[in-house]
């Protein structure tokens, strides 16, 4: 049973901490500023963090009434399952000359989910809908760069991963601390 006056904590930070990091480490992979070996580090971030922790804010979200953040955040906790479960299951079960073209579909998927989703955020701060067309062309330039070969593609991608997470970590900042300070201390974040 809940005191009287308890309100529950925002999960929308954690969702965007959890989204906007895992989205920077993935992001310096393809933008080719690390070293594709370095490539598994982003697996267990993906799992833990950017899979389950943003699953765990999706379902908060359900029980704060906020549709748009339920489902962002539980979509985009799949989509990092999803990848986890890809790289390290079931990617070696695609023909090797297939690669490219499934790829290609598999980021051109979440692009079709991320431009509607990016259609639904008019009503978010401008923080949000931002990461959204950010996130939009993010996955328009992986599912083109990969269905193509293209690296510079994927590179560019990588870049505008990079811009994403940027925004995206802006807008955690603004979640929290108007909740630390009790106002609205950074522009474009929250309502």
């Amino acid at each position: 049973m809940r005191e009287e006056g308890w309100v529950p904590a925002n999960p929308a930070p954690l969702g965007l901490a959890a989204f906007g990091l895992t989205t920077l480490v993935l992001s310096l992979v393809n933008a080719n500023l690390i070293n594709q070996g370095d490539a598994p580090v982003v697996l267990g971030m993906a799992f833990a963090y950017g899979g389950l922790a943003q699953l765990l804010a999706g379902m908060w979200e359900f029980r704060t009434g906020n549709t748009f953040g339920a489902v962002a955040f539980t979509t985009y906790g799949a989509f990092w399952i999803s990848a986890w479960l890809l790289l390290t299951q079931y990617a070696k079960l695609i023909p090797p000359t297939a690669v490219p073209s499934a790829l290609g579909a598999y980021f051109w998927a979440w692009a079709v989910i991320t431009a509607l989703l990016f259609l639904c955020s008019f009503r978010q701060p401008i923080g949000v809908i931002l990461v959204f067309l950010a996130l939009t062309v993010t996955f328009v330039l992986l599912g083109v760069g990969h269905a193509g070969g293209s690296m510079k593609t994927i590179h560019a991608g990588g870049w505008a991963g990079l811009i994403t997470a940027g925004l995206a970590l802006y807008c955690v900042a603004g979640g929290i601390m108007k909740h630390q300070y009790d106002k609205p201390i950074l522009p474009f974040t929250v309502k």
